[in-house]
């Protein structure tokens, strides 16, 4: 089968070995998959994985290992990570699979990814994508459910000020998932192009060089990646507020971590999500992803296709099968 491949470099591979779907698990056809920035971070040495790339695909079910035959042909998508399944394992017990210490993550940890004509994963991990969800839209649903891990995690009140600092994929999705859940956002970023993108949804926006910096806001989601980023979410949040970590910070300088000791700021790290809370938000139609999508190649370009996601004005990139 073709599938994207990375050991030691990144290559499209015509035939690589279809995979045979083990017991309780699903042999999946995929149709649209989704390139994201944690997939060009293991082409340069995160995680040490090798193997086919991509986590965020819809597909349908061809082949399955198990009695229960209920997703047979049916379109899906897969949350990216299943757990041990040992009866004594309490992340298993409570379907927070992400966190059992012997997962396995689709093509990112252990097991093969989704960027290929076929991919195989559990069926407890597997959702039915409903029929007035287009491909489109449900290849955002792994992004989707992240954005939504923060309203399961904190509780945000109607009266409270919230506001996302960053305007890529990432504080995009946030800022678009926190208003369709009737809260009032604000989005901050230095891409006018890129905030509209929001703004035409309905969420207040603002440019980095416009906003004042003050210490007034209830719940602050840093989605910047950067360490200004950091360090001005910080400065945003008021005492006893809730600082939303959603990417991932490397440190490559001292910052002062003083602010969250003094003003007693709760710092929330937030992952991965729920997939069923996701399709229903999809499905009622509150958020738009068509205009994140910045193109979308045949996988026979998805080398091209990978050069284009490194762009700096580039969004969503999606790749055919």
């Amino acid at each position: 089968m073709k599938a994207v491949v990375f050991d030691k470099e990144l290559k499209l591979v015509n035939d690589y070995k279809k995979p045979i779907p083990q017991k309780g698990e699903a042999l999946i056809k995929v149709t649209l998959v989704g390139i994201c920035n944690t997939d060009y971070e293991i082409t340069k040495g995160y995680m040490g994985y090798s193997g086919i790339l991509g986590h965020e695909a819809v597909g349908i079910v061809e082949e399955i290992n198990d009695p229960d035959q209920s997703l047979l042909g049916k379109r899906v998508v897969s949350e990216i990570s299943y757990g041990c399944k040992d009866p004594n394992c309490q992340y298993c017990a409570e379907k927070l699979y992400r966190h059992c210490p012997n997962r396995h993550t689709l093509g990112i940890w252990g097991k093969d990814g989704c960027f290929a004509e076929y991919f195989t994963m559990p069926l407890e991990v597997l959702f039915e994508v409903p029929d007035s969800v287009p491909d489109e839209q449900a290849v955002f649903v792994e992004p989707l459910a992240a954005a939504c891990e923060i309203t399961e995690q904190l509780h945000i009140k109607p009266f409270e000020k919230v506001v996302v600092l960053g305007d890529g994929k990432l504080g995009l999705i946030t800022a678009l998932t926190l208003n369709a859940q009737n809260i009032d956002v604000l989005l901050v970023g230095k891409h006018q192009n890129k905030l509209d993108i929001a703004k035409s949804q309905g969420v207040e926006t603002s440019l980095l060089n416009n906003f004042k910096i003050k210490k007034i806001y209830d719940v602050v989601v840093e989605a910047t990646g950067s360490i200004s980023g950091f360090e001005t979410a910080l400065s945003l949040t008021k005492p006893r507020g809730t600082l939303v970590l959603k990417s991932t910070v490397a440190a490559s300088k001292e910052f002062n971590l003083a602010p969250i000791v003094i003003d007693e700021i709760t710092v929330l790290g937030s992952r991965c999500g729920q997939f069923g809370a996701a399709l229903r938000l999809l499905k009622s139609k509150k958020i738009d992803f068509s205009p994140l999508i910045s193109a979308t190649y045949p996988a026979d370009k998805a080398i091209e296709a990978f050069e284009m996601n490194k762009q700096k004005d580039t969004l969503k990139i999606l790749l055919k099968f």
